[in-house]
């Protein structure tokens, strides 16, 4: 039987050595699963949040009227505090506003929180009312809830496009640079081999476990936590295999040079920490400042993160999309073609 292509034989040596580490198999798999699981518990659909008042005590008419007027409004619990409770409560956010009757009638917050803020609108538009002020136009409300609308539809696909940098990115480069400590690469030169088909077998094992990376999260984040997907599932698994490739050539790039694995761990976290603070995992990366967009906006994570969220959350389609897939195309052309001009066996 003749013997099988370099390329398939390479793929199928990483495949066998990543299952042989238990500790890459729980950070690829389930890791990301326990997160979501954990973002979502933390951060589930609870309704409409009580807004917590207090009332300093001060024994007079006024304070025993304003407990019973707060009192009767749906989704407002009042307690009765003094002055060295209330100091605690605020700050450690047990109230979210703080009501010191007298003339005039004093509301003490911290405007830094929305609560506090959102507090005292509900908070003053009930004591105006129990005073006798009557709205001058008449309105209704209609609690609307938009799916995907909620934080862990939104973090989901950031926590997915995360992954994929990560895994991506560590398992090719520590296994390039473990290689090359352990002096293999050295041998490999004598053989049959291509350069090109070292680097390209690493991206391919990386895409195997990919299907069962990006399977197992939202194989437990849909059914579990109701995530929704509007979009197309052959447009998500194309984004995400795009990603992945990109992130692998990434990481082929950072290890083209490196000699031990303290150097390639300092070279990975330099490339990936600032894309894990901007390119909007865990909050929208619009809360930096303008002059900063342009830039956030070429991150490959930043192009994967807005592409999977416009599939999942917006059901986009190619089009709509094309702006992240040519950022993500750009960056995998580029760091491979790198990577091949760069990499050295020993």
């Amino acid at each position: 039987m003749s013997p099988r292509h370099p390329l398939i034989e390479l793929t199928v040596a990483r495949f066998r050595e990543f299952l042989r580490e238990p500790e890459a198999i729980f950070w690829v798999f389930a890791f990301p699963v326990l997160l979501a699981c954990a973002l979502g518990l933390a951060f589930r659909s609870q309704g409409t949040p009580d807004v917590l008042v207090g009332v300093l005590r001060d024994g007079t008419a006024p304070h025993a009227e304003m407990v019973s007027a707060l009192e009767q409004v749906t989704g407002v619990r009042v307690r009765v505090v003094d002055r060295t409770q209330a100091d605690v409560a605020l700050r450690n956010g047990a109230i979210h506003l703080l009501v010191v009757p007298g003339t005039p009638v004093t509301y003490e917050l911290d405007a830094s929180r929305p609560e506090s803020r959102v507090g005292r609108f509900v908070v003053d538009e009930a004591l105006q009312a129990g005073a006798g002020r009557r709205p001058a136009l008449p309105v209704a409300d209609r609690l609307v809830t938009m799916p995907g609308s909620r934080y862990i539809d939104w973090v989901v696909p950031g926590l997915l496009g995360m992954n994929i940098m990560g895994t991506g990115m560590w398992s090719v480069a520590f296994s390039v640079v473990n290689a090359r400590v352990r002096k293999l690469l050295k041998r490999l030169i004598a053989t049959p081999m291509r350069r090109r088909d070292y680097l390209l077998s690493q991206m391919a094992a990386r895409l195997i476990f990919l299907v069962l990376e990006v399977g197992l999260l939202l194989g437990f984040a849909v059914p579990v936590f109701g995530i929704p997907i509007h979009g197309s599932w052959l447009l998500l698994a194309a984004l995400c295999v795009l990603g992945a490739v990109a992130f692998s050539g990434l990481g082929l790039l950072v290890a083209s040079r490196a000699q031990t694995i303290e150097g390639v761990s300092g070279l990975m976290n330099l490339v990936m920490v600032p894309m894990w603070v901007f390119s909007g995992v865990f909050f929208a990366s619009e809360n930096f400042p303008e002059a900063m967009q342009p830039f956030i906006a070429l991150l490959p994570l930043t192009a994967l993160n807005q592409a999977l969220r416009g599939v999942m959350i917006d059901g986009s389609g190619v089009m709509t999309l094309l702006p992240q897939i040519v950022i993500l195309a750009t960056w995998m052309l580029l760091s491979f073609t790198m990577a091949l001009r760069l990499f050295r066996w020993r």
